[in-house]
């Protein structure tokens, strides 16, 4: 085979495929075509190969039509420029997408602390509320607010011990004071004789949570822990330092079991009842956890803020809209300023 034959020979095996009714021609190796007209005699092939009758288009179209038949390589680029114009799910005009509350960064284990959060708020509807109230009708006033200044005289050692780390002697011998006059003639506490004429010395809450946030230490990261609920990094290790604290205080006594539990169990239904108006409120938001989350992250803030003077007499605590469109937002009371939580051993965080 000559060299123009095999040449000629591959350029029409690599032509497309003619459709009906198109001239075509067909080469093979070692053969050259030729187009025939179907009135036409046998044309002569030239030297060295085949001539093959192959039926012509009509006179007046002697140009080859492109092929209908797809390739396999055609059908591959169609389906990849396809595939690259089709938009995806949230592209689609008019189709609402829902991806879930925004990401935040202070929350990483959002999704856990979700979890957390309405597995607590179940076990609050179903057992803690209704023990709650049903303490809240049987214990007289008295004896409840007995309990909370036996507790908060409890904590009194803590609380001036931060305000020193603080550099706040004033409000440190405020709190040595109160513990002094509750401890010697309120009944170990029971009775909140300090905060009356002539002593006029209220109670402070203090912790060394607070000392940290008070030295520019960071929240850290958001959780939602079952049996103590919000809380950050910092303010869980501050308050586990709290508890060490405690034992060092008043002895190991008041470590124990039999002591820890029943009124840990008292403080948590106290600490229910108090917080019910704020919880209401947090449940009537379109997303009750971000509601939680933002109210405990803006009323420590307030409370860090307060240690350094800057401070109103109250700080109102702003959350997301309410659970349904037809209602009235529903904002959460404002937090004082003066309440931070250090929640010692035996107190809730």
């Amino acid at each position: 085979m000559s060299f123009s034959a095999l040449t000629t020979a591959i350029a029409v095996a690599a032509a497309p495929v003619p459709s009906s009714g198109a001239p075509a021609t067909v080469a093979a190796a070692g053969f050259e075509s030729t187009t025939l007209d179907p009135a036409s005699p046998l044309v002569e092939p030239a030297a060295g190969s085949v001539g093959v009758p192959v039926p012509a288009a009509p006179a007046q179209s002697m140009e080859p039509a492109p092929s209908t038949e797809p390739t396999e390589s055609t059908v591959r680029d169609s389906l990849a420029q396809f595939e690259s114009k089709v938009p995806g799910p949230a592209a689609v005009q008019g189709e609402i997408v829902v991806t879930g509350r925004r990401p935040s960064p202070g929350d990483p284990l959002e999704e856990l602390n979700s979890t957390a959060f309405e597995a607590t708020q179940s076990v609050d509807k179903a057992i803690v509320a209704p023990v709650a109230f049903a303490y809240k009708e049987i214990m007289p006033r008295p004896v409840r607010m007995g309990l909370r200044n036996f507790l908060h005289n409890l904590g009194e050692p803590i609380v001036f011990l931060n305000y020193m780390l603080q550099l706040k002697p004033g409000k440190a011998a405020e709190t040595f004071g109160r513990f002094a006059i509750n401890t010697a003639i309120g009944g170990a506490g029971l009775i909140d004789v300090a905060k009356r004429k002539p002593f006029n010395l209220p109670h402070r809450r203090n912790g060394f949570a607070n000392t940290l946030g008070y030295y520019g230490v960071k929240p850290g990261p958001y959780f939602y822990l079952p049996l103590i609920g919000s809380t950050t990094l910092r303010d869980f290790i501050g308050n586990r330092v709290d508890m060490f604290l405690l034992p060092m205080a008043f002895g190991r006594q008041f470590n124990r079991p039999e002591f820890v539990i029943p009124v840990a169990v008292l403080s948590e239904l106290d600490h229910r009842i108090e917080f019910d108006d704020e919880l209401t409120a947090i449940r009537a938001t379109r997303d009750p956890y971000v509601a939680a989350r933002t109210y405990y992250l803006q009323k420590r803030q307030a409370e860090i803020d307060a240690l350094h003077g800057r401070k109103g007499p109250t700080v109102p605590v702003i959350v997301p809209g309410p659970a349904s469109s037809d209602a009235a937002p529903a904002p959460i009371p404002p937090a004082p300023v003066e309440v931070i939580p250090p929640r010692p051993d035996l107190i809730r965080q």
